[in-house]
């Protein structure tokens, strides 16, 4: 039986997120993936890698939604970079039109290395529309304050308080990802809330920088483990591992940066 997944992501020239890294998820984790992209992401060698950000006409967009949903259909389908209000608002409608159940959001609102919203009034757009729409919703810190209305998070117990703000949305899962961001942990950290229970997945913490795509991986695996019929718990720890040797085997593209190693879980074995 083949699995079939949607990305709804920016297109990372350089290769290491976005919908590349999507893809590279899918077909790591035996799910035929397929894609509709957003903004295609370039970046700049001469100007010290910065990222410009081209958008896809929104008409475009929704004729790739359209061939993917009416034409084929999906078992799971996950958003990135979305960049826009009206591409938020399409995507809701497209999601309820076709039904589409095994929903996760990876609200990306910066490229790595910034520290600021590429776009700050799409935040209350992706939380008021899209996030009530959710199965799993997988912010990082950053994300998690936005989506929440927190002051930047520093602890556990305040990814736990961001988690339970954001469930308050409608998503019926949020995995505040902290990853290796929380120093005073010695762990790569990790805060599941389902509305009752939190729950820490945690793992070994990586002194690497070589962590481009990350978070697009890490909520990739979550949707491929999902189009294969796995219940939500058990995709989200099978994604924690996956992303746990994907950072392990990461490694130097240039000088500017280094991506997560998508065959990082089979290498290991796993």
């Amino acid at each position: 039986m083949i699995h079939k997944a949607l990305t709804i992501a920016g297109s990372d020239t350089s290769g290491g997120a976005g919908l590349q890294a999507d893809l590279k998820t899918f077909q790591e984790r035996g799910v035929f993936g397929m894609t509709a992209i957003t903004v295609i992401v370039a970046q700049d060698p001469h100007n010290g890698w910065f990222h410009d950000v081209f958008p896809i006409e929104l008409s475009l967009l929704e004729k790739q939604i359209e061939t993917v949903l009416a034409g084929i259909g999906v078992d799971a389908a996950k958003v990135g970079m979305l960049g826009s209000t009206e591409i938020i608002e399409l995507v809701a409608r497209k999601i309820d039109q076709y039904n589409v159940r095994n929903f996760v959001i990876d609200p990306v609102m910066v490229c790595k290395g910034a520290d600021e919203a590429l776009h700050p009034e799409t935040n209350e757009a992706l939380r008021d529309i899209l996030v009530p729409k959710a199965l799993v919703v997988t912010p990082n810190l950053f994300e998690a304050s936005q989506l929440s209305g927190m002051a930047p998070i520093k602890t556990v117990d305040e990814m736990k308080e961001a988690a339970a703000k954001i469930h308050e949305k409608g998503a019926a899962y949020v995995l505040v990802k902290g990853g290796g961001k929380l120093t005073s942990e010695q762990a790569a950290v990790d805060v599941l809330y389902d509305g009752k229970n939190f729950e820490l997945l945690q793992s070994e913490k990586f002194s690497t920088s070589f962590t481009h795509g990350a978070g697009c991986t890490y909520s990739a695996a979550i949707t491929a483990e999902l189009a294969k019929g796995r219940e939500v718990k058990e995709a989200i720890h099978t994604a924690k591992a996956f992303i746990t040797e994907a950072i392990r085997h990461s490694f130097a593209l240039n000088q500017y940066v280094g991506p997560t190693n998508h065959a990082g879980y089979r290498l290991s074995g796993q």
